[in-house]
């Protein structure tokens, strides 16, 4: 059951949240009894943000909650609550600091979140009623956030390619969109080489999987997703501690999979393709070995560098298909880089463009609903990393400066100049705890990006 409930008229069931802050407090503090603010002084509550105090009336029956935050963080005010105050219904009081309730109701939804497939939940959250169309607004983002989250989270032995490939057809018959794959050897029959050389040494067959949906007369919309299932490294073998939590190396597919379905649910006016290259990136006898060189689907030869650069090898073969059907704009989604990391942290992805206009609309949309994200360059002269001595191009250098750049500009190789595309490099996790933060798997990225399609193809 969600967390977010419609509020009826004149209820009187739920308990009052009142969002206050220092500077504030003192008038706060003039709307409760004199019994409360005695309560409020014993329990030395001041209003710091991430704080509450509990108040109870005559009778000792919780009738409100002051909750310390910080105005500027809507998101992050409400998002330690529905784990931490007892299992009721509340609702936002309406002398609160907070003018963003939207975002604060979507905090709090978000730090509700739970991963339970494989224990109990700790306990059942607290519940947030809110107004009939944020409720509308908000619980497909919620939704999608929890979809992207559970894929992450789940396990490389439920999540291979073959499941990721099925949460694909799940989507696609929810709104009678068309799918279909290419496992195996058919990927080389249909003429995509890179995917299937990087997922042919695994035991699980790699595969592309391709769903459509929506008019042909609309305009052409691509979104690809790196869905590497579980990352060794190949044999350019990664040592324990970066090989750990790889079975979030998918988490470009999870964010591809859950945008694609915000846009179907929202009945965007696209003509929509998914393609999702999903693999296992393991080592055997078949694994693909480092020197090998590889003709791409777009006649591009590529030299493996490393064997651990894999990412952009199963997306350029996508992009080249996603190319071939003259989209009017291309977005991709990968888990790609450690250097994206290094340079802008866990919770900034780096976005990557080849039109100004549409990278700024992305940020300015990222800003509007609390969903961040930092432009990196595609600066060409560092197309030199990137040079073989006998194939076109490299897929990875010996230098390891601007590691997400020269990732973003060999995808770029396979995308025509004359065709907008976006590239975001995303982390896709979560490492602590964090208010409307669970750690583990995260949508990051997803609606900055759902924003900026909203306004770009609004009726």
């Amino acid at each position: 059951m969600s967390v977010l409930i419609e509020r009826k008229t004149g209820d009187r069931q739920s308990i009052a949240i009142e969002t206050t802050d220092i500077a504030h407090f003192t008038a706060a503090k003039r709307r409760l009894t004199a019994a409360q603010r005695q309560w409020l002084a014993a329990f030395g509550f001041e209003a710091a943000p991430g704080t509450f105090a509990m108040l109870p009336d005559e009778g000792g029956k919780l009738v409100r909650v002051l909750v310390g935050v910080d105005p500027s963080d809507p998101l992050s005010a409400l998002g330690a609550l529905p784990r931490t105050l007892p299992e009721a219904t509340y609702h936002l009081a309406e002398h609160g600091v907070l003018k963003d309730t939207l975002q604060a109701a979507l905090g709090w939804a978000l730090g509700a979140y739970e991963f339970t497939r494989y224990r109990k939940a700790r306990r059942a959250p607290a519940k947030l009623a809110i107004d009939a169309d944020q409720l509308a607004t908000l619980q497909p983002l919620v939704e999608a956030t929890t979809l992207v989250r559970d894929l992450v989270n789940t396990p490389t032995e439920d999540m291979g390619p073959k499941q990721l490939a099925e949460a694909v057809k799940q989507l696609g018959k929810a709104h009678k969109a068309k799918v279909r794959e290419w496992v195996g050897d058919e990927l080389l029959e249909a003429n995509f080489p890179t995917i299937h050389s990087v997922g042919r040494g695994s035991h699980r067959a790699p595969r592309l999987v391709e769903l459509t949906w929506g008019k042909a007369t609309d305009p052409k919309l691509a979104v690809v997703g790196k869905g590497v299932c579980f990352d060794t490294g190949g044999l350019d073998l990664k040592p324990a501690d970066g090989m750990r939590w790889m079975k979030k190396d998918m988490g470009g597919a999870a964010h591809a999979i859950a945008l694609a379905g915000l846009i179907m649910q929202a009945k965007l006016p696209v003509r929509l393709q998914l393609l999702i290259p999903a693999v296992e990136n393991a080592v055997s006898g078949e694994s693909m070995r480092p020197g090998e060189v590889i003709t791409t689907r777009a006649g591009i030869t590529v030299e493996v560098d490393n064997t651990d650069a894999e990412g952009r090898l199963v997306l350029c073969d996508a992009l080249a298909y996603a190319s071939e059907q003259q989209p009017e704009l291309i977005i991709d989604f990968a888990t790609l880089t450690g250097a994206a990391r290094i340079a802008l942290g866990p919770d900034l992805p780096a976005l990557f463009a080849n039109r100004d206009d549409l990278a700024e609309k992305v940020l300015a949309a990222g800003r509007t609903v609390n969903d961040p994200l930092w432009r990196l360059p595609l600066w060409r002269p560092y197309r030199k990393m990137l040079e073989s001595y006998l194939a076109d191009m490299a897929n990875s250098g010996a230098s390891r400066h601007a590691g997400a750049i020269t990732a973003a500009l060999y995808l770029e190789r396979f995308v025509p100049e004359t065709m907008p595309w976006l590239h975001l490099d995303t982390y896709a996790w979560n490492d602590a705890d964090r208010p409307a933060h669970p750690r583990g798997g995260e949508a990051l990225g997803l609606r900055a990006f759902f924003a900026f399609l909203q306004k770009r193809y609004a009726r």
